[in-house]
């Protein structure tokens, strides 16, 4: 309904036919009320021009226009909402005057210069309003004469002290009217399986219709349509509208809605809702006893599998299981991203999400992903935009465009400002191996730290050192072992890469893993990268079969050390490391990453190093032991 061009008589007259109809089965029900089912009329007569001018000479003010217009049809109003049970006419709105005392605590509070102007405008609307409810549940309806529109309306606010919120603000009588129907239709008797006469009736026939255009429009991807049809819906509370635009604002970005879960009887329960519910609760920080869900005095049903979802969620083990050809797809895409390989990933969803299938009518994606642990973090924002653009679930549409890759090609990323932080701008050092023939997870085999290493389950970054050494007391640089993530770096390489190692490179006493790591056949690279109190450090080091081929070291744009035959390629002077400055040498840094990308056809994947899941493990020690005389530092903890 155009709030602009309310039609009042047949607006009101429907109103008071549903909530008649909404009333047929209660039997205690006011003289009054009782009167209104029997007319079907919630209102009182029409106001006369004379009792509108009468009452605006009482006031000292002229009235509102679509307050003015509403009283020339009904003098007052009953029900106004769930809320207001008796709304003014003529001559019971009144000067609210402060009557409630609540003024002085609101105008402070409102008050203050740190608050937004809308906030501080709120001030001294406790002295200045009209009163409009004259029986309520401790509901206060205030028309405000000093916030008024271009169009002459003056704005509403309600409020009530157990909503523990300040007013809240509709712009025009006639808006707060359309709102109170709604709400009105939230509560109504004879929703949501309730006992009596189905509420049914043209407005919720009408809603429900744009609910189920709404749905259709979701599935052919035309997400925004859907997103304002179901808006409208949602204020009507009718069935699915809620759960719809729910599912759409967590893949677009404008926040969930804080729906409740299915009825576990509803297939999506444990399979969509109930894992993101998990995901919520943990980020949240909240202890595992708001879950209620696992308590089978509550859901006997489903509560062990209600646990058992928290408890993957919580250790990162959980997955998203579907049948069919999706479910197969999802399959794929986990095994790709396990590995690092998070476009390909995306490539085999983007391709199998016209195959997917609902599991009802309030469900149009699967939101399931969002909680699998290596699946989330592959539908970056634009992914999850470009799903909800796709069409699925049997509906036909022109596919949108690609959202595109996210890992850079080459390495020289790595060298950029917040390569490794996307949340901030500062450098990261890190070390890797580039390991040629050899799958990742048989990179811990040549370089475990003993044998029978096992890499661990996949895990975020900053959960490596908590995973492999979560009682850690004693740091000490004889014993350098790194604690590796790997994955793919291309057509028959593999990676392992370490952020931030707690022991800076020391030239005299580095060992190369490269031949270690090369041992089995093919190629092995060793990249150290570094930058110690403004000091760049870079090691480059290449073997084969088992044997060193060749090694460079540069600090501070001074070749520290280098053996055997570089390639033209990488030779250090003609890649600029001889720089005297930071940023020349860094360039130089991306210049060679670039170079043994282009020669050996490897990189590594950012998104995955940033915010995916890795298989790790613990490597053997990066220098050798001290010599005679030599000194080390251990830093004990605790």
């Amino acid at each position: 309904m155009e709030i602009e061009h309310v039609d009042w008589r047949n607006f009101l007259a429907r109103w008071s036919e549903e909530w008649a109809d909404a009333h047929g089965h209660v039997d205690e029900l006011s003289p009054d009320d009782a009167a209104a089912r029997r007319g079907r009329w919630l209102g009182a007569d029409p106001a006369t021009e004379a009792d509108i001018a009468a009452m605006e000479d009482r006031l000292g003010r002229t009235m509102p226009p679509s307050y003015r217009e509403f009283l020339r049809v009904s003098d007052g109003w009953r029900h106004t909402g769930a809320f207001v049970w008796k709304l003014a006419g003529t001559r019971e709105a009144h000067w609210h005057d402060d009557a409630s005392g609540l003024g002085e605590d609101f105008d402070e509070a409102w008050g203050d210069e740190d608050n937004p102007e809308e906030v501080r405008a709120q001030v001294g609307l406790w002295s200045r309003a009209l009163q409009l409810d004259v029986e309520s549940d401790i509901t206060f309806v205030l028309l405000d004469p000093e916030d008024v529109g271009p169009d002459g309306e003056w704005a509403v606010r309600v409020w009530a002290s157990w909503r523990a919120a300040d007013p809240e603000r509709y712009p025009s009588f006639a808006a707060f009217m359309i709102a109170m129907h709604q709400e009105f239709h939230v509560h109504a008797p004879g929703r949501d399986g309730e006992d009596g006469p189905a509420f049914v009736n043209g407005t919720t026939r009408s809603q429900d219709a744009s609910v189920s255009r709404a749905r259709t429009a979701a599935l052919r991807g035309r997400h925004e349509e859907a997103a304002a049809l179901l808006a409208e819906a949602r204020k009507y509370g009718r069935p699915y509208a809620h759960e719809l635009l729910d599912q759409i604002a967590q893949l677009d970005g404008t926040g969930g809605c804080g729906v409740q879960p299915p009825h576990p009887d509803n297939p999506r329960f444990l399979s969509e809702q109930l894992p993101l519910k998990a995901v919520d609760l943990l980020a949240g920080g909240r202890p595992a006893e708001d879950w209620h869900y696992s308590d089978p005095a509550i859901f006997p049903d489903t509560a062990r599998a209600a646990a058992d979802i928290l408890q993957a969620v919580r250790l990162g083990t959980y997955r998203y299981e579907l049948g069919g050809a999706f479910g197969e797809a999802v399959h794929e895409a986990r095994e790709q991203a396990r590995w690092g390989d998070t476009d390909a990933a995306w490539q085999v969803l983007r391709a199998a999400l016209p195959s997917w299938e609902p599991l009802g009518p309030g469900h149009i994606a699967p939101m399931g992903l969002l909680a699998d642990p290596l699946l989330a973090p592959v539908l970056t924002a634009e992914r999850r935009l470009e799903l909800l653009r796709t069409p699925r679930g049997g509906e036909s549409a022109p596919a949108p465009a690609p959202a595109g890759d996210r890992n850079p090609e080459g390495l020289s990323w790595l060298v950029r400002p917040g390569a490794l932080r996307p949340w901030q701008t500062s450098d990261s050092d890190y070390r890797m191996i580039l390991v040629e023939g050899a799958a990742p997870d048989e990179l811990p085999a040549l370089l475990g730290s003993s044998p029978g290493t096992m890499l661990s389950p996949p895990v975020r970054q900053w959960d490596v050192s908590r995973h492999h050494r979560p009682d850690q007391r004693v740091v000490s640089s004889y014993d350098d072992k790194a604690l590796l993530s790997v994955g793919r770096a291309g057509q028959g390489w593999s990676f392992a890469f370490e952020q931030d190692p707690s022991a800076g490179f020391d030239t005299v006493r580095f060992v190369s893993p490269a031949p270690a790591a090369s041992a089995g056949g093919g190629r092995a690279i060793v990249i150290w990268h570094e930058r110690c109190q403004g000091t760049s450090v870079f090691h480059l080091s290449a073997a084969q079969d088992g044997t060193l081929r060749y090694t460079f070291t540069v600090r501070g744009g001074t070749l520290e050390s280098a053996a055997g035959s570089v390639p033209a390629e990488l030779i250090p002077p003609a890649l600029g490391f001889d720089a005297p400055d930071a940023d020349g040498q860094a360039a130089a840094a991306a210049r060679a990453l670039d170079a043994v990308a282009r020669l050996h056809g490897v990189t590594v994947p950012r998104l995955a190093l940033t915010e995916g899941r890795l298989h790790t493990f613990e490597s053997l020690s990066w220098s050798r032991p001290p010599g005679p005389g030599e000194t080390y530092t251990t830093i004990s903890f605790g």
